[in-house]
């Protein structure tokens, strides 16, 4: 690990101005949980680290709200993952944080944070003499013709086909939600669809945030769906490991089990929290059963790009999606 300064501010505005103060290339610590993982590997070296964790402005869950729930950039993935009122109407979100990484990395590990965790595969941690673009852009992807089992079959590109790693990024995508961000510029609200970006020729280009920017909030609108919605997560093993292939989905059905509102995201097969909206709308106006179900899971796979190894993933995300389909439209039925 190489030397670094430290800064632990007091207030959001301190900390606006002690990240505009040291500069690019400097990064804030909040779980620290991927942070502290790629200094050691020296993939990420900060010239600078600004301590966020301690910050009230921060720390707040509302999920009492007539319009939207809201989530401090700062609370911890296990504080939301126990919240009562959410586990009852909004079980895909929940289910997103409950099934990521260890207890003991939820109980340290941000929402905020979480969001930006990099994309990352084998090649890229594992540094020289493998070459990754998003190590070191114009280098090459090893990924491309080498061994791919864990690899996005969307959203890739010839320069790079790492997947992104988050559940709870793909809930939220789901349902539709906002990200307020902040910096030295002011404040600002994009939708989380336009947060992270798929990596063309520039894989070393993760998401839209400037660099002097801090993520304060993540605002969910209310929705008569979150009640009908599961996070469904397929992986090697039962815990604390990516998914295979996971999809987030939620229902709101209509006289005769027809779909009046539908929600379909996957993860675990994409370089970005991927939402299905041509799976959508596939269902809406259906009756939600076995077949339609397994259509939606071949519409949201219909632009999928395997390579050597991964091809059985798209069978594995169809039936991902279907099984997600019956779980929320059983939720959806109580």
């Amino acid at each position: 690990m190489r030397p670094f300064s430290y800064t632990a501010p007091a207030t959001l505005d301190d900390a606006v101005r002690a990240l505009s103060e040291s500069g690019p290339g400097t990064r804030l610590l909040a779980g620290g949980t991927t942070l502290y993982d790629l200094m050691k590997l020296d993939i990420e070296t900060p010239r600078a680290v600004v301590d966020i964790r301690a910050l009230p402005e921060l720390t707040g869950i509302d999920t009492a709200g007539s319009r939207e729930l809201s989530f401090g950039a700062g609370a911890l993935m296990a504080d939301v993952a126990a919240d009562p009122m959410l586990r009852r109407d909004y079980p895909a979100l929940t289910e997103s944080l409950a099934k990521a990484a260890s207890q003991q990395l939820r109980n340290v590990a941000t929402v905020g944070g979480n969001l930006l965790q990099r994309t990352r595969c084998a090649y890229f941690r594992g540094g020289p003499p493998f070459p990754c673009n998003k190590r070191q852009p114009g280098s090459g992807c090893a990924a491309i013709g080498g061994l791919d089992r864990g690899h996005a079959l969307l959203g890739g590109s010839d320069a790079c086909i790492a997947t992104y790693p988050g559940d709870w990024a793909v809930a939220l995508i789901a349902f539709d939600a906002e990200v307020d961000v902040t910096g030295p510029r002011g404040p600002r609200t994009l939708p989380l669809a336009a947060l992270h970006v798929e990596p063309g020729d520039r894989p070393d280009q993760e998401h839209t945030l400037a660099w002097d920017e801090i993520i304060t909030r993540i605002r969910v609108p209310v929705t008569a769906a979150g009640r009908g919605s599961t996070y469904h997560k397929v992986r090697d093993r039962e815990s604390y490991a990516f998914a295979l292939a996971s999809a987030a989905v939620a229902v709101a059905l209509g006289e005769g089990g027809t779909v009046r509102e539908c929600r379909v995201a996957v993860g675990g097969v994409a370089t970005r929290p991927w939402r299905c909206h041509s799976a959508e709308r596939e269902l809406v106006g259906a009756v939600l059963d076995k077949r339609s179900a397994r259509r939606a899971g071949e519409s949201a796979f219909a632009g999928a790009r395997p390579g050597a190894h991964n091809a059985f993933r798209i069978e594995l995300g169809i039936r991902t999606v279907a099984e997600a389909l019956r779980i929320a439209g059983e939720r959806a039925e109580r």
